[in-house]
Order: C-alpha cells, then sequence, then structure tokens
C-alpha cells in the first residue's frame, strides 16, 4: 500500500536534529522528501561520536527515506535553483535562525510568490518573535531556558538535562504535526501558509503537565528523580540487585501493593490512605516502602506485582531494551542497507497504519548530493542547465555506484563531490 502521505513533496533545508526528524517522518509517511544541503553535507553529519562508514550514527538514524542534493546557498544562483524547486513542492521546511532565509532569498515570501499553495514551515530555537527573537539556540539552550531542566534530577541536586535530546525530538514532532494540519487545511482553501515552531514552544507543551500544575497553585515544582509530583507511589525503588519502577497510586492498586509487600494495613494508614497524603508526604512514604523493596530482587518483585495487576517495570537500559523480545517481534528497530555504512539501525515511525502504512519504503539516508542530478531532472532542469550548475560550483553530486546517474558526464563514485 501507499504511504498516507503518497504524491506530496517536501523541500527539506533543515539541518541538526529537529528538522531532519521532522523531515523523516514526513518521508517515513510517504512524502518525497528532497534534503538541501550545503557543499560537504548538513553539519549534522560530523554530529558525533559515534561514527558509521564516517558518518555520524544520530545523522543515520534521523534521516532515511529521503534525496539529497547539495546546493551552494552562498553562490548567486543557488536560492534561484531552491525556488525553482519550491514552485513544485508542496512542503518547504527550514531551521535558520529568523531573518536568514530571507537574507539568502528562499524565505516564505520569495516561495510563496512563486508558489502560493507552498506549506512553508520553519523551525528555530526561540521563534518569529520577541526579545529572544535572534538568540542562537540548540537543544541544550533551549532545556535550560525551556524550564525542563528545573524539573529533571534529584531533589537538592543540580538541574539535569534530559538524556535525550527532548527539545530537538519535540520541535520535530509538533512540526509535522503543524504541517499535516496545514496541507489538510490547503484541501478547502486551496492556499498554503506559513507555519512556525520554536523549540522553546515544543517545550512548553512537553511539559503541559507540570507547567499547568504551577500556572494553577504559582508553586515550582522540584526535581523528583524518578517520581511523578501529582502521584505516589510512582518512582523507582531499589531493589536487591537493581531497581523496579512502581505506579501503584490509585484506590484499587495501591492496597494491592500493600498487599504484595505483606503489610495491608499501610493501605488505611491514616497518613498514607489517599494519594495527596501519600504526595505530600512523599519522603516518609519512601523511608517505609524503600526497606521492604530491598529484600528481593527485582525479577522477584516483577512477578509479585504482575500477578497483583500492580503496574510495574525494570529499568532497561539499551541493550538491554534493543534485545527484549517485544521490541523484535514489534519490529520497532528498524534497518537498513547504506551505500557507505552498511546496515544502519533506527527506531520506526511509531504508528501503525492498518492500509496507508508508515515505514511502506526503506531507504538508507543519503550521501550528500547522492540525488543531486536525478532530482534536478526530476524537476525540469535541462541538461545543459544542469552541466552549467555544476560545472560553476552552485550545486554538487555525490553518486552512488549502481544508481541510474553512471553514466553521467559529472558523475563521482563513492561520495566524491564533482564540482
Amino acid at each position: 500500500m501507499s504511504g498516507a502521505l503518497n504524491g506530496i513533496t517536501v523541500l527539506d533545508l533543515s539541518q541538526g536534529a529537529a528538522g531532519p526528524t521532522c523531515g523523516m517522518y514526513l518521508a517515513d509517511l510517504g512524502a518525497d522528501v528532497l534534503k538541501v544541503e550545503p557543499p560537504g553535507g548538513e553539519w549534522g553529519r560530523r554530529l558525533g561520536p559515534p561514527f558509521v562508514g564516517g558518518v555520524a550514527a544520530a545523522y543515520l538514524g534521523m534521516n532515511r527515506n529521503k534525496r539529497s542534493i547539495v546546493v551552494d546557498l552562498k553562490h548567486e544562483e543557488g536560492s534561484e535553483v531552491v525556488l525553482r524547486l519550491a514552485e513544485q513542492c508542496d512542503v518547504a521546511l527550514e531551521s535558520f535562525r529568523p531573518g536568514v532565509a530571507d537574507r539568502l532569498g528562499i524565505g516564505y515570501d520569495a516561495m510563496h510568490a512563486r508558489n502560493p499553495r507552498l506549506i512553508y514551515a520553519a523551525i528555530s530555537a526561540f521563534g518569529q518573535s520577541g526579545p529572544w527573537r535572534d538568540r542562537p539556540g540548540v537543544d541544550g539552550v533551549a532545556q535550560a531556558m525551556g524550564g525542563i531542566m528545573s524539573v529533571t534530577g534529584t531533589d537538592g541536586g543540580p538541574p539535569v538535562k534530559v538524556g535525550v535530546p527532548a527539545a530537538d525530538m519535540a520541535g520535530g514532532v509538533f512540526a509535522s504535526q503543524a504541517i499535516l494540519a496545514a496541507l489538510f487545511a490547503r484541501e478547502r482553501t486551496g492556499t498554503g501558509q506559513r507555519v512556525d515552531v520554536s523549540l522553546l514552544d515544543a517545550l512548553l507543551s512537553f511539559q503541559v503537565v507540570p507547567l499547568s500544575m504551577y500556572l494553577a497553585s504559582g508553586v515550582s515544582p522540584k526535581r523528583l528523580g524518578s517520581a511523578a509530583p501529582y502521584a505516589a507511589p510512582n518512582e523507582a525503588f531499589p531493589t536487591k540487585d537493581g531497581h523496579v519502577m512502581v505506579a501503584a497510586y490509585t484506590e484499587k492498586r495501591w492496597p494491592a501493593l500493600c498487599k504484595v509487600l505483606g503489610h495491608p494495613e499501610l493501605a488505611t494508614d491514616p497518613r498514607f490512605d489517599t494519594n495527596d497524603k501519600r504526595v505530600r508526604g512523599r519522603s516518609e512514604l519512601q523511608e517505609v516502602l524503600g526497606p521492604l523493596f530491598a529484600e528481593r530482587t527485582t525479577a522477584e518483585w516483577i512477578e509479585l506485582l504482575d500477578d497483583a495487576d500492580v503496574l510495574c517495570g525494570p529499568i532497561l537500559d539499551y541493550q538491554h531494551l534493543t534485545n527484549e523480545e517485544h521490541v523484535r517481534l514489534s519490529e520497532s528497530i528498524t534497518t537498513v542497507e547504506h551505500p557507505a555504512t552498511g546496515a544502519v539501525r533506527s527506531p520506526r515511525l511509531p504508528a501503525r497504519f492498518s492500509d496507508t502504512t508508515g515505514d511502506f519504503r526503506i531507504s538508507a539516508p543519503p550521501i550528500a548530493g547522492e540525488h543531486s542530478l536525478v532530482v534536478l531532472r526530476d524537476y525540469g532542469f535541462t541538461e545543459t542547465e544542469i552541466s552549467i550548475l555544476i560545472d560553476e560550483g552552485v550545486v554538487a553530486a555525490s553518486e552512488v555506484a549502481g544508481t541510474d546517474t553512471e553514466s553521467d558526464n559529472h558523475q563521482a563514485v563513492g561520495g566524491s563531490s564533482v564540482r
């Protein structure tokens, strides 16, 4: 079956993590994503270690199912190449600092003039307006200024960055959602529009639970480690050989947990008989429950708690997680063959479709400029125009042996650039 976005074309000018992740999700859903890169490839290709065959593993995980064309936007003809591509695309995606795209001649106004149906999506650190508009920012800076580091870590400890690039990933997900909504709106109106998503706004939305609690109470949340500020017990407890995560805060599961622990009287203890009391008395609750969980191994507790229908789970590192039978049988990790690096493994699109399948096709993250020639041909550039663009250094092509461009005069085998 075709993907849900089959027939949609995306001009992806973004670099780094948020934009490329957004573009990859659209590609996974079936869109033809043209990744426009600067000479030498986007900086995300060097975002490591680790590297696989000289390419950053993080880049490989965020750029499957795309076609790459290298265009030098600093060349006076580079912007014209991009605008001609935009004339036939449905979506343009960029992650420049505010104002940069306009200075390069490829901003919203320039693209909209060429293609009024185009959805123009811009991802920035802090948005297109406001005092922080021109501040540069990456994931760590966005996490620091976006509040999430203030609630991450342990009570009394220093602020801690979330262990994944939360701002980038949230920005990429919300941007893809916004693009899909704009495409749907275009079906009714016939015209495109500009969509702006900032890492800051994405993080604020990502924190809707603790932020809503603060806005209602005026009380800043504490750093609670693995615990949840609204429920208890809902946290990890040390066991004889590790930790077990337990969520037993409902009226049904709190008594069940107390019974499994061998102390059913705790269920009606006036200190702990409601979730509100347990949250307010979390430290005392931990002092009571901690020694009990330390009496058995994690596996023993998992078996006992599962039998009692108490929500729980072990804390898995990546090695154990990726080797779990459930993850393997669910095909949550996908594998593609890369012409330069060999097999590349990365998480698949999380959505599962009965008809318009996600991951309907899987292609390796492209070599920089791997599809320059075929993309230009697909979009109506003549062979003479292509030769001039390459000879003048406006476009670079890096072809892989065995592609349909092998016979082209400007072919380069093995990833070398042709000027």
